[in-house]
């Protein structure tokens, strides 16, 4: 077996399928299909930004015993031999007749039984990176073999980071916290925003980011309306607050965490509301554990900003973090998944400022057995104003 890799050494990949391969036997799968990007570089190492053309497919399959095997368009086949897999299958995409799916069929039925189980993610949070009609030929053609989902499977071993997950998702944050911190090298009134989410990109890069996958924020007088929105052309102005969002990537993994600023001076309802989501991200930074649930995180944070004298704004209050911007758990009042050492997180508490607006907060952490680690450096607990 190959002791060459990509991203980490070999190893870490052989740790990883061994424990993905402990959950498939306790759920009872012979293999697992995966194809979407962040499970194939999870379990392979495979990075590029090739995933944005949707052309082509690409399967990896882990059998129950030994090495992964690849499943891939012959474009891939001199990335993926940098891998630490020996065993990579091509074909010449984009086929028509026959888009991979007679060589994923025969690599699937070396690896399973005619009456085997064959794991795929299909709940929240996972989609299928292949057509549906060529999935529905698929399955059809490997019965009596079953195909069923293996979210759980996946989903547990994938959310408990390893250290050396931990140490790239920190580095994302520093990326990220050196470029916030040079955020008044291009940001004062009149600036207009699309320009400044242009600035904030390009200094995600100078400082270190492999590429920018997520910038957002917004801009107004005691908040904003929204968080996702793509910038306009309107100029900040003296007594807006400016939040800006970003998830940087560095070695495939992101981080995820804004900051707010106020244009000149502050407003007293602006400096109020930054105060309470500071103290209710530190409130609940020092009393989250292991064993919590998500739904917990949620009524912490819910219930600091209330203590805070501020409503809490809809949706979720944080979430999962590492190989895309956000993963599972969320933090709502539904979700019950069981915090563990070793996820990493964001808190991202947020409240109502006044009519259709808002503003929110967030950190990345790490949760340790004794209690949350930040990675992002922590944002000051007053509002930053950038002098004009």
């Amino acid at each position: 077996m190959a002791d060459r890799s990509l991203v980490f050494p070999a190893q870490e990949y052989r740790d990883r399928i061994a424990r993905l391969q402990t959950a498939m036997a306790a759920h009872g799968l012979e293999a697992l299909l995966l194809t979407t990007p962040a499970d194939v570089f999870y379990t392979t190492g495979f990075l590029t930004r090739f995933w944005a053309s949707p052309a082509r497919p690409w399967f990896l399959v882990v059998p129950q015993t030994g090495a992964p095997l690849a499943v891939i368009p012959s474009i891939g086949a001199a990335l993926m031999g940098r891998t630490w897999l020996d065993d990579i299958r091509t074909w010449d995409a984009p086929d028509p007749r026959d888009d991979g799916i007679s060589l994923l069929f025969d690599a699937l039925c070396e690896c399973v039984s005619a009456q085997g189980r064959i794991g795929l993610p299909m709940r929240l949070e996972t989609h299928l990176r292949m057509p549906l009609e060529d999935y529905e030929t698929l399955r059809a053609k490997l019965a009596p073999r079953q195909i069923v989902d293996a979210t759980e499977c996946v989903q547990r071993v994938r959310e408990v980071k390893s250290d050396a997950e931990i140490a790239k998702i920190r580095d994302s944050c520093s990326i990220a916290g050196r470029a916030f911190a040079r955020v008044p090298e291009f940001v004062s009134a009149g600036t207009p925003l699309d320009a400044i989410f242009r600035d904030f990109q390009i200094t995600l890069l100078a400082e270190g980011a492999d590429w920018v996958s997520y910038v957002a924020g917004g801009a107004g007088a005691y908040g904003y309306g929204d968080v996702i929105s793509p910038a306009g052309a309107t100029p900040v102005q003296r007594g807006d607050v400016l939040m800006l969002d970003t998830g940087a990537v560095k070695g495939g993994y992101f981080c995820d965490f804004d900051r707010n600023f106020a244009i000149g001076k502050a407003t007293d309802t602006a400096r109020y509301a930054h105060a309470a989501l500071w103290q209710a991200t530190e409130d609940t930074l020092c009393a989250l554990r292991p064993g919590m649930r998500a739904c917990d995180a949620h009524r912490m944070l819910s219930d600091a900003l209330h203590k805070q004298g501020v409503a809490p704004a809809g949706g979720r209050l944080g979430h999962g973090l590492g190989l895309t911007l956000t993963e599972w758990p969320s933090f709502t009042p539904l979700d019950e998944t069981r915090l563990r050492a070793g996820m990493v997180l964001t808190l991202e508490p947020g409240c109502i400022t006044g009519a259709d607006r808002i503003m929110v907060h967030e950190e990345n952490i790490v949760l340790r057995e004794h209690g949350a680690e930040l990675l992002s450096p922590r944002a000051p607990s007053d509002l930053p104003e950038i002098v004009t």
